[in-house]
């Protein structure tokens, strides 16, 4: 794992497959994602390596069920008794008690997919807080939660407008240096209608599931990537 300053609050945790990011108040840690299988405790000695108590962890919050994002999630638990924050449609995924649907794939999909399925599976853990779009978590002066189903129906982003931070989860991402609608969505069609949503937000850093933030000007590029992406429809 390798991790990367994005902000003096902030740090990418970058993995093999996927990313998660650590977000320090003053008083308090929360983390967005958790990464695949196996990164729990490398999360704990980032923590320490960053100066910061793990204890100090107060929410894990996860943009959806997959297990690039949520895979770490119960080791996670073995050292911390920080609640899990899920959106509700997501809940049954996490937990366990239903199957995470399969994404429509297009054609150029299918090769990346096959690479990374396995990765889609996480250990079940129960959840603590189910989420709804415009819940506001006390971090980063007021995290905005919004959904924006598409990639799954759960799926959310998380704005933070006092710092103009943006984590998009897998709705969008960054490949081969460009902004891009994220892949293997199980429907494409919300998908293009929550990348418009989040085109309309104010912000400055975008911060994916995959692939390199943008550091500056994320409207614009949202704003970019929406209207292309409709005009190809």
């Amino acid at each position: 794992m390798q991790i990367e300053q994005l902000t003096p609050e902030l740090h990418l945790l970058r993995f093999d497959v996927g990313q998660a990011y650590l977000w320090q108040d003053e008083d308090s840690l929360s983390l967005i994602d958790t990464g695949p299988i196996g990164m729990g405790e490398a999360i704990r000695l980032a923590i320490k390596d960053l100066g910061r108590d793990p204890a100090e962890l107060r929410r894990i919050v996860l943009t959806h069920a997959h297990g690039d994002h949520a895979g770490s999630a119960a080791e996670i638990r073995q050292w911390s008794d920080a609640p899990l924050l899920v959106h509700r449609y997501d809940v049954p995924l996490v937990e366990g008690v239903a199957p995470i649907p399969p994404p429509v794939l297009l054609d150029w999909e299918r090769p990346l997919f096959a690479e990374v399925d396995g990765h889609l599976a996480a250990p079940p853990i129960a959840v603590d807080t189910e989420l709804a779009d415009g819940d506001v978590l006390d971090f980063g002066g007021g995290a905005q939660v919004i959904s924006i189903p598409g990639h799954t129906e759960g799926s959310i982003a998380v704005h933070l407008p006092q710092h103009g931070v943006l984590f998009t989860g897998d709705a969008v991402a960054e490949y081969q240096g460009n902004v891009i609608l994220g892949v293997f969505n199980q429907d494409r069609t919300a998908a293009m209608h929550s990348l418009s949503r989040l085109a309309g937000l104010d912000t400055e850093l975008l911060c994916f599931g995959h692939g390199e933030p943008v550091r500056s000007g994320g409207t614009a590029r949202l704003r970019e990537l929406a209207a292309i992406s409709h005009s190809e429809q």
